[in-house]
């Protein structure tokens, strides 16, 4: 027997009735999705350039991980770290074996902001030391301390009262850090390709300038790749890569992609961190949970067998090569995909309109910046479509 379709109108309703608003939606309701395919409930069906806050990393509903995901459900849906768990095991192993050399430990938890919050509280009872450098246009999360961690637009205000400790440098300007970097400081912290704040990068002679500085200062130096990790960027880490000067960091900050879906974050570790952390400084319930754990090791495995970083690096080229024709466009930031598409225009209308014709992207705190985190199953015929839709939406009066 089956169900009877819900109205749209009666699941709006619903959800602005008994839920607290987030974000302002669009108006979709999705049911199912395939790939980069979302499909809504009345039937429609959208290119998804945007994963649902870089989420959807191998796609929607990837075989793969639905396959593990389903099977450890009928296993054992969940026990704590009390007890030691064989899909925690794999998982913990398959991450550090991606992870730069130097990164030999894992600490799974339940979310980016979680994962960064962590990542301080280490950097703290590694050097005894209380305060964070954190940069302009960096976003961490939004839980207290990642929250006040965050110097992007309206957010630090909404976090108030802010954890104390936390200083602003310059993105990209090594100098603002040294002038902050004294005795007292425990952390820098950033996102190497900042998103949220429109997709600016750096050049890699600053993440180089900074493992020095933080080597010269005995200060830990952290990667947020809540975003750019687990393949976003066509390699598995910003960090070891050669946009940032193959330069490693103590700590790496992960979410989004990592679990496809099921929320997982985490943060890998050098040994230098990993030793001066003991048992109960650190604390979960609900991280490193057998249901997220296959789901990890079945995304990375998916990521592997699907060649979906060789994937990354040519579609990304492609799509570059593609908005050449489109004069609208001023420049294309960012690496992989996450991609900033800069207009002279507001890209608020663009991201509307594109809508509209059923692609779905993102925008950023830069009022002119559009921005595509898409699957990283993302193909060249896909690539075709949304340049075809872009150029007639531009050329509309």
């Amino acid at each position: 027997m089956s169900t009877p379709q819900v109205l749209f109108s009666d699941i709006v309703a619903s959800e602005d009735q008994f839920q607290l608003a987030t974000y302002k939606k669009m108006p979709i309701v999705a049911e199912r999705g395939e790939g980069v395919w979302i499909y809504s409930s009345a039937g429609e069906k959208y290119l998804d350039l945007y994963g649902g806050h870089a989420v959807a990393g191998t796609g929607h509903c990837h075989p793969h991980v639905v396959a593990a995901i389903r099977e450890q459900s009928e296993r054992l849906l969940f026990y704590s770290n009390l007890v030691y768990s064989e899909a925690r095991a794999r998982a913990a192993a398959k991450l550090v074996s991606i992870a730069p050399s130097s990164l030999t430990k894992a600490f799974f938890c339940n979310s980016g902001t979680e994962a960064n919050e962590n990542a301080m509280r280490m950097a703290r009872m590694k050097t005894g030391r209380e305060n964070i450098i954190t940069f302009s246009g960096g976003f961490h999360g939004r839980t207290a301390d990642s929250i006040s961690a965050t110097f992007l637009g309206k957010y630090r205000e909404i976090g108030k009262p802010n954890v104390p400790g936390h200083l602003q440098a310059e993105f990209g300007d090594v100098e603002s850090v040294r002038a902050l970097a004294d005795e007292t400081i425990a952390a820098i912290m950033l996102e190497p390709i900042q998103s949220m704040a429109g997709v600016r990068m750096a050049p890699p002679q600053f993440f180089r300038d900074l493992r020095e500085l933080c080597d010269q200062r005995g200060i830990v130096l952290i990667y947020d790749e809540v975003q750019t990790g687990v393949g976003r960027t066509g390699e598995w880490f910003f960090a070891g890569s050669d946009a940032g000067a193959q330069v490693v960091p103590d700590i790496i900050t992960l979410a989004k992609a990592l679990g496809s879906g099921i929320p997982v974050g985490a943060c890998l570790v050098n040994e230098q961190v990993a030793v001066r952390i003991k048992e109960n400084d650190l604390g979960t319930t609900f991280g490193g949970g057998m249901i997220a754990m296959a789901a990890v090791n079945a995304t990375l495995e998916a990521i592997e067998n699907d060649r979906m970083l060789e994937n990354v690096r040519t579609v990304e080229a492609y799509l570059r090569e593609r908005l050449t024709e489109v004069e609208q466009v001023v420049s294309v930031r960012g690496k992989g995909f996450l991609l900033g598409i800069e207009f002279a225009t507001p890209a608020k209308t663009i991201h509307e309109a594109l809508l509209e014709r059923k692609i779905i992207t993102g925008t950023s705190s830069d009022p002119n910046v559009l921005r595509l985190l898409p699957p990283l199953c993302l193909k060249r015929s896909e690539i075709d479509l949304f340049v075809e839709m872009l150029i007639a939406v531009l050329a509309q009066p």
